[in-house]
């Protein structure tokens, strides 16, 4: 399992990087798209859409299940990844890189600073595993 450093990650198991320009890219976790299996369909947000941090912003459905994507900041949709129409199942080959879902331009800055650290993350995914065995 990756936990990349310097991504913040929320308990639902999204992403967030902040871009340079302020924005935030949003993605699922490597341990998300394991536990999916293989991703056949993204249902994403149109640009322009306003999100609510915590609430669903969409769904990913693979062989074995449909699941809701969560914001993991409040916002505004200003880009989306066109190749998950084709292509869904990079979101199982590269869940941190190609992969990712949408970019959101943040209501207010500092919301990352909420989200878990790498660290944090896999302590959680951890303790889960440890709790379903």
């Amino acid at each position: 399992m990756e936990y990349p450093e310097g991504l913040r990650y929320t308990s639902e198991h999204e992403w967030a990087a902040e871009e340079a320009d302020g924005t935030v890219r949003v993605g699922i976790t490597d341990f998300a798209q394991d536990a999916l299996g293989d991703v056949v369909y993204v249902d994403l947000p149109e640009d322009g859409t306003e999100v609510r941090a915590g609430e669903p912003f969409g769904e990913v459905e693979s062989t074995k299940s449909v699941s809701d994507l969560y914001s993991p900041v409040t916002g505004r949709v200003v880009g989306r990844n066109a190749s998950l129409t084709e292509t869904p199942e990079l979101v199982n080959r590269d869940p941190y890189g190609e992969g990712w879902m949408i970019l959101i331009e943040p209501s207010e800055a500092g919301q990352l600073g909420a989200l878990l650290d790498a660290e944090a993350y896999r302590r959680m995914v951890e303790e889960a595993d440890e709790q379903a065995d």
